[in-house]
């Protein structure tokens, strides 16, 4: 254990000197840094500086992300829930960390039109190799079809540039009337992003099964909620169809549910039978799982932590 006493952490980030940062989705940016004696230690107080967070339900504060300069200036990558219930939207920001507070907050992207109510936002993010940023953003849960829509950021990934211009090859800045910030369309509730060899994969909550892993490709439309292969928490069908022409099936799909949450990759010497492997964690399984990767297809995988019997939201 690293550090206690959090209230529903959701992602961090390791910065240099052995420290780390820490989002809790009730809107606090947390602090771990070495102690007198070398162990971590969880700062007392929150970083101040943070924006207003909506923190309902399932709102609040989400990813983060080091900005590509964090090095030279500081900057850091946000992702939260902003407004009021009847009117909200996922807002990304970008700011300066000096050790102690953000300073110099500004917006990079606000996903269009507001919504109401406090569920899926989705909220992870990644860099790709071109130094371009991918959002995930959930569909909402009221309109389903709206992930099908591109006047709509809800049900989409976005890809913006770091200071939150729009890439002039993004896949639908020619299309009228679409919002020209959407990289991929037909997606429930991202929350797992993380790329290798410059390949975006992507995971996502189903419903009552149909969890998603997908191979992302710019303009691909991964069919929620025209085709899934889970059913409505009422047990009610949501579409007859698993397969549809023109819409990408998932490379992985979990049915029973096994709510995955965050996802990283593994390449490293230090456990040599798990290079090569997605990890992926799953709130409500308990677990991690091991997927391994080869040339892109996935392995048998393997059930990982479930003797701790917990929630597992992220994992590095």
């Amino acid at each position: 254990t690293v550090a206690s006493g959090l209230e529903h952490p959701w992602s961090l980030a390791f910065l240099p000197g052995g420290r780390m940062l820490v989002t809790e989705r009730p809107g606090r940016l947390r602090l771990i840094e070495p102690g007198a004696n070398g162990q971590p230690q969880l700062r007392a107080e929150p970083v101040p500086g943070v924006p207003p967070v909506l923190a309902r339900g399932q709102a609040g504060l989400f990813d983060m992300v080091l900005h590509l300069d964090f090095a030279m200036y500081g900057f850091v990558v946000l992702s939260f829930a902003h407004g009021t219930l009847d009117a909200n939207h996922l807002l990304v920001v970008r700011a300066r960390f000096d050790g102690a507070r953000l300073l110099d907050v500004v917006p990079v992207l606000t996903t269009q039109p507001a919504k109401t109510d406090a569920q899926h936002f989705g909220g992870r993010m990644a860099w790709l190799a071109d130094g371009t940023l991918v959002v995930g953003m959930g569909d909402g849960n009221l309109e389903r079809t709206d992930a099908q829509r591109l006047n709509t950021h809800l049900g989409k990934l976005l890809r913006i540039g770091a200071d939150g211009q729009v890439p002039a090859n993004n896949p639908f800045t020619q299309t009228p009337g679409a919002r020209p910030e959407i990289y991929s369309t037909g997606h429930r509730n991202p929350q797992g992003m993380v790329v290798v060899d410059g390949v975006l994969y992507a995971h996502e909550h189903g419903a009552r099964g149909g969890d998603e892993l997908n191979r992302i490709e710019p303009g691909a439309n991964h069919g929620w909620p025209l085709v899934t292969g889970g059913i409505d928490y009422t047990y009610a069908r949501i579409t007859p169809y698993q397969r549809l022409p023109g819409m990408t099936p998932p490379l992985v799909e979990w049915t029973p549910s096994i709510a995955p949450a965050g996802m990283a990759w593994y390449d490293s010497a230090l456990f040599p039978q798990w290079r090569g492997s997605l990890l992926v964690a799953a709130l409500k399984e308990r677990s991690v799982r091991r997927v391994p990767m080869v040339n892109g297809v996935p392995g048998p995988q393997e059930l990982l932590f479930q003797e701790l019997g917990e929630r597992i939201r992220d994992v590095r």
